[in-house]
Protein backbone atom coordinates (compact mmCIF):
# COMPACT_ATOMS: atom_id res chain seq x y z
CA UNK A 1 0.00 0.00 0.00
CA UNK A 2 0.88 3.49 -0.80
CA UNK A 3 2.60 5.37 2.13
CA UNK A 4 0.70 8.68 2.39
CA UNK A 5 -2.38 6.14 2.23
CA UNK A 6 -1.22 4.17 5.12
CA UNK A 7 -0.60 7.27 6.73
CA UNK A 8 -4.46 8.33 6.29
CA UNK A 9 -5.39 5.47 7.26
CA UNK A 10 -4.02 5.67 10.66
CA UNK A 11 -5.09 9.10 11.34
CA UNK A 12 -8.73 8.21 10.34
CA UNK A 13 -8.16 5.29 12.39
CA UNK A 14 -7.11 7.87 15.65
CA UNK A 15 -10.46 9.78 14.76
CA UNK A 16 -12.90 7.07 14.71
CA UNK A 17 -11.31 5.93 17.81
CA UNK A 18 -11.91 8.66 20.03
CA UNK A 19 -14.90 10.63 17.87
CA UNK A 20 -17.64 11.53 20.03
CA UNK A 21 -20.17 11.53 17.33
CA UNK A 22 -19.04 14.16 14.84
CA UNK A 23 -18.68 13.66 11.33
CA UNK A 24 -14.59 14.93 11.36
CA UNK A 25 -13.33 16.31 7.97
CA UNK A 26 -9.88 15.39 7.16
CA UNK A 27 -8.29 18.13 5.00
CA UNK A 28 -5.34 16.80 3.43
CA UNK A 29 -3.20 20.19 3.43
CA UNK A 30 -1.51 19.51 0.09
CA UNK A 31 0.46 23.13 -0.38
CA UNK A 32 3.49 23.15 -1.81
CA UNK A 33 3.19 19.04 -2.58
CA UNK A 34 3.09 18.60 -6.62
CA UNK A 35 0.31 16.58 -7.77
CA UNK A 36 1.94 13.88 -8.39
CA UNK A 37 2.44 13.35 -4.53
CA UNK A 38 -1.01 14.00 -3.64
CA UNK A 39 -2.25 11.94 -6.81
CA UNK A 40 -2.27 8.87 -4.46
CA UNK A 41 -4.94 10.54 -2.33
CA UNK A 42 -7.19 11.61 -5.26
CA UNK A 43 -7.10 8.26 -6.28
CA UNK A 44 -8.03 6.98 -3.45
CA UNK A 45 -11.18 9.15 -3.32
CA UNK A 46 -10.10 11.65 -0.68
CA UNK A 47 -12.50 15.20 -1.48
CA UNK A 48 -11.17 17.94 1.05
CA UNK A 49 -7.79 18.98 0.40
CA UNK A 50 -6.02 22.89 1.56
CA UNK A 51 -4.05 25.30 0.23
CA UNK A 52 -2.52 28.66 0.91
CA UNK A 53 -1.79 30.37 -1.76
CA UNK A 54 -4.65 30.99 -4.69
CA UNK A 55 -2.80 30.81 -7.70
CA UNK A 56 -0.55 27.42 -6.70
CA UNK A 57 -4.37 26.34 -6.10
CA UNK A 58 -5.78 27.32 -9.69
CA UNK A 59 -2.54 25.52 -11.24
CA UNK A 60 -2.39 22.57 -9.20
CA UNK A 61 -6.60 21.85 -9.14
CA UNK A 62 -8.74 23.51 -11.50
CA UNK A 63 -8.46 20.58 -14.04
CA UNK A 64 -8.73 18.14 -11.54
CA UNK A 65 -11.90 20.02 -9.94
CA UNK A 66 -13.22 19.83 -13.56
CA UNK A 67 -12.70 15.52 -13.70
CA UNK A 68 -13.87 15.35 -10.30
CA UNK A 69 -16.22 17.83 -9.21
CA UNK A 70 -16.93 16.09 -5.85
CA UNK A 71 -13.64 17.26 -4.74
CA UNK A 72 -14.02 20.32 -1.77
CA UNK A 73 -11.06 23.00 -2.02
CA UNK A 74 -10.55 24.73 1.68
CA UNK A 75 -8.45 28.11 1.22
CA UNK A 76 -6.61 27.70 4.93
CA UNK A 77 -4.30 30.86 4.33
CA UNK A 78 -4.46 34.32 4.62
CA UNK A 79 -6.20 35.80 1.97
CA UNK A 80 -5.83 39.28 0.30
CA UNK A 81 -8.56 41.15 -0.75
CA UNK A 82 -7.09 41.54 -4.62
CA UNK A 83 -6.95 37.66 -4.64
CA UNK A 84 -10.76 37.35 -3.69
CA UNK A 85 -12.05 36.78 -7.50
CA UNK A 86 -9.90 33.92 -8.76
CA UNK A 87 -10.28 31.89 -4.82
CA UNK A 88 -14.13 32.19 -4.97
CA UNK A 89 -13.92 30.45 -8.58
CA UNK A 90 -11.34 27.65 -7.47
CA UNK A 91 -12.25 27.25 -3.61
CA UNK A 92 -15.68 25.90 -1.70
CA UNK A 93 -14.53 27.00 1.50
CA UNK A 94 -12.27 30.19 2.72
CA UNK A 95 -11.16 29.27 6.15
CA UNK A 96 -10.23 32.82 6.98
CA UNK A 97 -12.59 35.59 6.65
CA UNK A 98 -10.11 37.99 9.23
CA UNK A 99 -11.34 41.32 8.58
CA UNK A 100 -14.77 43.41 6.88
CA UNK A 101 -13.27 44.46 3.79
CA UNK A 102 -12.34 40.91 3.18
CA UNK A 103 -15.72 40.27 4.19
CA UNK A 104 -17.14 43.19 1.73
CA UNK A 105 -15.31 41.73 -1.17
CA UNK A 106 -15.63 37.96 -0.78
CA UNK A 107 -19.83 38.70 -0.85
CA UNK A 108 -19.41 41.42 -3.74
CA UNK A 109 -17.12 38.58 -5.94
CA UNK A 110 -19.91 35.37 -5.02
CA UNK A 111 -22.97 37.41 -5.85
CA UNK A 112 -20.96 38.45 -9.27
CA UNK A 113 -20.75 34.64 -10.21
CA UNK A 114 -23.89 33.21 -7.89
CA UNK A 115 -21.67 30.54 -6.56
CA UNK A 116 -22.43 29.97 -2.73
CA UNK A 117 -19.14 29.29 -0.43
CA UNK A 118 -18.76 28.45 3.13
CA UNK A 119 -16.99 30.32 5.49
CA UNK A 120 -14.97 30.32 8.66
CA UNK A 121 -14.13 33.56 10.77
CA UNK A 122 -10.74 33.34 11.48
CA UNK A 123 -10.41 33.78 15.57
CA UNK A 124 -6.95 35.53 16.79
CA UNK A 125 -7.61 32.69 20.05
CA UNK A 126 -4.11 33.69 22.11
CA UNK A 127 -4.23 37.81 20.77
CA UNK A 128 -0.85 37.49 19.24
CA UNK A 129 0.46 40.26 17.20
CA UNK A 130 1.88 38.16 14.71
CA UNK A 131 -1.48 36.24 13.64
CA UNK A 132 -4.50 37.51 11.80
CA UNK A 133 -8.07 37.16 13.06
CA UNK A 134 -10.72 38.88 14.42
CA UNK A 135 -10.28 39.12 18.43
CA UNK A 136 -12.53 37.31 20.41
CA UNK A 137 -14.76 39.79 21.97
CA UNK A 138 -14.96 41.08 18.34
CA UNK A 139 -16.38 37.61 17.06
CA UNK A 140 -20.09 38.15 17.96
CA UNK A 141 -20.41 41.65 16.19
CA UNK A 142 -17.88 40.32 12.78
CA UNK A 143 -20.03 37.06 12.72
CA UNK A 144 -23.38 39.39 12.79
CA UNK A 145 -21.87 41.90 10.23
CA UNK A 146 -21.15 39.02 7.84
CA UNK A 147 -24.11 36.92 7.98
CA UNK A 148 -26.59 39.82 7.84
CA UNK A 149 -25.30 42.21 6.42
CA UNK A 150 -23.19 40.74 4.00
CA UNK A 151 -25.04 37.39 3.61
CA UNK A 152 -21.83 35.13 3.58
CA UNK A 153 -22.42 31.56 4.69
CA UNK A 154 -20.74 31.41 7.95
CA UNK A 155 -20.60 27.74 9.19
CA UNK A 156 -18.10 28.24 11.79
CA UNK A 157 -15.28 29.25 13.69
CA UNK A 158 -11.25 28.84 12.84
CA UNK A 159 -7.97 29.21 15.14
CA UNK A 160 -4.78 28.37 15.02
CA UNK A 161 -3.60 28.77 18.75
CA UNK A 162 -0.07 30.14 20.03
CA UNK A 163 2.16 27.81 20.28
CA UNK A 164 2.50 26.74 23.39
CA UNK A 165 1.06 23.82 25.74
CA UNK A 166 -1.72 25.42 26.99
CA UNK A 167 -3.39 23.93 23.71
CA UNK A 168 -6.65 22.75 25.27
CA UNK A 169 -6.96 25.99 27.14
CA UNK A 170 -7.20 27.21 23.48
CA UNK A 171 -9.49 24.93 22.18
CA UNK A 172 -11.95 24.90 24.96
CA UNK A 173 -12.34 28.50 24.61
CA UNK A 174 -12.64 28.70 20.93
CA UNK A 175 -14.83 25.91 21.01
CA UNK A 176 -17.47 27.40 23.64
CA UNK A 177 -17.19 30.80 21.82
CA UNK A 178 -18.70 28.50 18.44
CA UNK A 179 -21.19 26.90 20.64
CA UNK A 180 -22.69 30.07 21.48
CA UNK A 181 -22.74 31.34 17.96
CA UNK A 182 -25.25 28.19 17.27
CA UNK A 183 -22.27 26.92 14.52
CA UNK A 184 -22.15 23.33 14.30
CA UNK A 185 -18.82 23.31 12.49
CA UNK A 186 -15.41 24.02 13.87
CA UNK A 187 -11.98 24.46 12.54
CA UNK A 188 -9.26 23.63 14.88
CA UNK A 189 -6.12 20.88 14.89
CA UNK A 190 -3.74 20.01 12.60
CA UNK A 191 -1.00 17.11 12.99
CA UNK A 192 0.29 18.01 16.17
CA UNK A 193 -3.00 18.26 18.21
CA UNK A 194 -5.60 16.80 16.26
CA UNK A 195 -6.97 14.56 18.82
CA UNK A 196 -7.22 17.56 21.25
CA UNK A 197 -8.81 19.51 19.02
CA UNK A 198 -11.35 16.85 18.41
CA UNK A 199 -11.87 16.32 21.86
CA UNK A 200 -13.39 19.88 21.99
CA UNK A 201 -16.21 19.31 19.00
CA UNK A 202 -13.49 20.31 16.21
CA UNK A 203 -15.50 18.98 12.58
CA UNK A 204 -12.66 20.34 10.67
CA UNK A 205 -8.62 19.13 11.10
CA UNK A 206 -6.19 20.53 8.88
CA UNK A 207 -3.12 17.54 8.37
CA UNK A 208 -0.42 18.03 6.08
CA UNK A 209 2.75 16.27 7.15
CA UNK A 210 1.62 13.58 8.69
CA UNK A 211 0.15 12.14 5.82
CA UNK A 212 2.22 13.68 2.81
CA UNK A 213 5.52 14.14 4.74
CA UNK A 214 8.04 16.55 5.38
CA UNK A 215 7.78 19.88 3.12
CA UNK A 216 10.84 20.79 1.49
Amino acid sequence: MNIIIERFKKIKSNIEKINNGNKVKIIAVSKTFSIEHIRPLIDYDHIHFGENKVQEAEIKWREIKKQKPEIKLHMIGKLQSNKVKKAVEIFDYIHSVDNQKLADVLSKSQNSIKKSLKYFIQVNIGNEEQKSGIPYNEVDAFFNYCTKEKNLNVVGLMAIPPNDDKVEKYFKSISELNSSLGLENLSIGMSADYIEAINYKATHVRIGSSIFGKRN
